[in-house]
């Protein structure tokens, strides 16, 4: 007969459960040492720190420099909590500044909200590329340069879709955040990628139904912000134009001439307005053949939706209006009244 040992399976199972309640313990215990980790900044004399993390740049070599510039005390701990919560793919490249002593936890979420330094620039509608190239150089955020150079490259021209055509007009009127060392290409692509994100899908339905493509409502939008700054006055312009873009009518708008111009001394002349060149609206029937300034949405949505008016001629009032007429009789007094021995003309 066999001996049976009833024993034996209480110490196995006493044994298990030791095991069991070790393992529990000794993942209690890493859980509190890391939380405390996480969430107790480490001891240190305060401090300001800047760290530098480049597009694409593996979450090591993140890591390694906070430990290098003292954010940071423990590279494994941190880089395990990135990668156990899948934080690592989310931190964003920039410029970080920390004040230090901080909790590697605020480190963490500091990176993965992009919270880190940006310069602040707002691009106004209406401004050329060649201007706003000047308004990034004033703020210290691009060499003017370098950015008209990137900007008729060919290449940059087919990255963001826009092959055989100038970057004049994509360039959205908007604040934007860059970083201390953003590239003239990225101010570039991203300024584009904010145009497509505003000109919608309907509103490039919107253009389709008026007979007008992407390009030509971008380049009326334009003649139309160069026009007039007064909001309600936008639509009245743009029926101006689709107005005489149906009769055939040559457009006559003097932005268009200047913007032609190589270069522009402040007053237009009769020989100026002669000069055959391709944006002389004066000359050439219908649009020119593209923008003449970066136009902002209020422009665009005109383009897009005249007024029902049948006003063929408008003239400044000098003080920021227009006076719009439907006959040239109209308009010529309207001339003699607000610009006595100027020329009358379809643009104000």
């Amino acid at each position: 007969m066999f001996s049976r040992q009833p024993w034996k399976p209480f110490v196995a199972v006493k044994y298990l459960l030791f095991t069991f309640y070790f393992a529990a313990l000794s993942a209690l215990l890493f859980a509190a040492f890391l939380l405390a980790f996480l969430f107790r900044p480490p001891l240190q004399e305060p401090q300001t720190v800047e760290v530098k993390v480049e597009r694409g740049e593996p979450l090591s070599a993140i890591v390694h420099r906070l430990k290098d510039h003292g954010v940071i005390s423990n590279e494994r701990l941190f880089s395990l909590w990135a990668r156990l919560w899948r934080l690592d793919k989310k931190i964003h490249w920039g410029l970080y500044r920390f004040e230090l002593p901080l909790p590697p936890r605020q480190v963490l979420d500091q990176m993965q909200l992009g919270k880190g330094l940006f310069h602040r620039v707002t691009v106004p509608e209406g401004l050329t590329v060649r201007e706003i190239a000047e308004l990034l150089e004033k703020a210290a955020i691009a060499d003017k340069e370098r950015f008209l150079a990137e900007a008729a490259k060919a290449e940059l021209l087919s990255r963001v879709g826009m092959e055989g055509k100038a970057i004049e007009g994509y360039l959205f009127p908007d604040t934007y955040y860059f970083t201390p060392f953003v590239t003239e290409r990225d101010i570039l692509i991203a300024m584009v990628e904010q145009f497509r994100a505003s000109f919608s899908s309907r509103l490039e339905e919107r253009a389709g139904e008026i007979g007008l493509d992407v390009h030509q409502a971008v380049t009326l939008a334009s003649l139309i912000e160069k026009e007039t700054g007064v909001d309600e006055e936008r639509p009245l312009i743009s029926a101006v134009f689709h107005n005489r873009l149906r009769a055939r009518i040559p457009l006559q708008s003097d932005p268009t001439v200047i913007y032609g111009m190589k270069r522009f001394t402040g007053a237009l002349t009769r020989k100026d307005l002669q000069n055959p060149t391709p944006y002389n609206t004066y000359r050439i029937p219908g649009l020119p053949p593209g923008p003449i300034c970066n136009p902002g949405l209020a422009a665009l949505m005109a383009a897009l939706q005249p007024a029902q008016v049948p006003y063929l001629y408008f003239v400044s009032k000098n003080d920021g209006s227009h006076v719009f007429s439907v006959s040239l009789v109209e308009h010529n007094r309207a001339v003699r009244m607000y610009q006595s021995g100027k020329r009358g003309r379809a643009g104000g």
